[in-house]
């Protein structure tokens, strides 16, 4: 099909981008939900901090093992049908979660959740990039990704302001319906898209092995996240003990926090086209920096936001910077580069949120955030001695989905 005779019309094919945009704020606000709720959440249950920091862990494993084998046997599935039934799971995975009498079935329902949460990382850009004209697929992709940014600055701070509010069940039942609404969204705004780019097991698997320029970037990813996410994940719990942080001060400074991912976001658009390896190794000194700073002036308020700030500054154009390096290590195989990229981001997340938990329970929440630093800072010296991977990606058309 050309992109240049389009068969939807303009505004079909915006609402359409909005609506997955829509998808991806669901789904990272769901699978960051309980950073922000992980002390309630263990009082309710009775269980330490680190274990339910097993939310997390459970979501990205299964996010990430699962999305290469689900995405080949759903290769001939129309997406459409295929994000509506994302979007199904999500909703009733998070009900389930909302009235669990004990925390095997929370964790059981996380798990499933994890499942749908990868596969619409997989398919979910493609589709926004498919829904327009060739020459405003990339627009469509950057719409698409600002749903990121939406989850840090409203959802997460959202849902722990809700939790203080009304209580975490409350707020799940709540992302429940949130869930429930954008499925409905999906079904009547996006239009059919039969699945034009499906990509075997085997294939992405050997993408990882023979494309060297995309395993060192997978590499440096799967370093920072896994330090990121081992410090983030007990965020809540480090400004409790260490700065005495009220929930309406948690809540606060998550906002602040999103506020920075949005900004840095924002401003890496303007510098990845240019430099990119340098915008990367910018924003990867600055998290190193933040979490450094936390742990020596994050006791005072002062302190507290000034790390967070710049914490979320340098994740919101690091996270940008990854996907741009994976695209332009990979140009021509992109569902393939997707969905390595998913199972090395969110394996990450679930085994960042492992090992911080551990070290909460058994070195204290301070040792979270050591463990950040140290892995941040591998990541930053392996960027800064390999050798840069495409400074100008290039742009990824509906051609090379095909």
């Amino acid at each position: 099909m050309s992109t240049n005779a389009h068969p939807h019309s303009a505004l079909r094919s915006w609402l359409g981008v909005a609506v997955i945009t829509a998808s991806l704020f669901t789904f990272v606000t769901t699978e960051l939900m309980p950073v922000g709720l992980l002390t309630p959440i263990g009082s309710s249950l009775d269980i330490s901090v680190g274990v339910a920091g097993l939310m997390v862990t459970l979501y990205g494993v299964s996010a990430g093992l699962g999305v290469p084998f689900i995405v080949a046997w759903t290769r001939r599935v129309n997406r459409r049908t295929l994000l509506t039934v994302l979007l199904a799971v999500l909703a009733l995975g998070n009900l389930i979660t909302a009235i669990a009498p004990n925390y095997p079935l929370v964790l059981a329902a996380r798990l499933v959740m994890g499942f749908a949460n990868g596969v619409f990382w997989a398919i979910g850009v493609s589709m926004a990039m498919r829904l327009v004209p060739e020459h405003h697929a990339n627009r469509a992709a950057a719409v698409a990704l600002s749903g990121i940014s939406i989850a840090t600055v409203v959802g997460i701070p959202l849902g722990t302001f809700l939790e203080d509010l009304t209580g975490w069940r409350t707020t799940f039942l709540i992302w429940s319906g949130l869930s429930a609404v954008v499925f409905l969204a999906v079904a009547v705004t996006v239009p059919s898209l039969p699945s034009q780019n499906a990509v075997p097991a085997r294939e992405v698997f050997g993408l990882a092995v023979k494309n060297v320029p995309l395993r060192l970037v997978m590499i440096t990813v799967v370093l920072y996240v896994l330090g990121h996410f081992g410090a983030y994940t007990f965020v809540r719990p480090f400004l409790e003990e260490k700065s005495s942080a009220t929930p309406g001060f948690v809540t606060a400074l998550l906002i602040v926090y999103g506020i920075g991912g949005a900004t840095g976001n924002f401003v890496a658009g303007y510098t990845v086209g240019k430099r990119l390896h340098g915008t990367f190794v910018v924003a990867l000194a600055g998290i190193v920096a933040a979490l450094v700073l936390l742990l020596t002036i994050g006791r005072s308020r002062t302190g507290a936001i000034i790390a967070l700030a710049l914490w979320g500054l340098c994740f919101g154009a690091v996270n940008l910077c990854q996907i741009n390096l994976t695209l332009a290590a990979a140009p021509d195989t992109f569902e393939a580069a997707m969905s390595i990229n998913t199972l090395g981001y969110n394996t990450s997340i679930a085994l960042g949120a492992l090992f911080g938990g551990l070290l909460t329970d058994h070195v204290g929440v301070a040792g979270a955030v050591g463990f950040g630093v140290a892995l941040t800072t591998v990541a930053l010296a392996l960027t800064l001695t390999t050798r840069r991977t495409g400074e100008r990606p290039r742009a990824v058309t509906e051609d090379a989905l095909a």
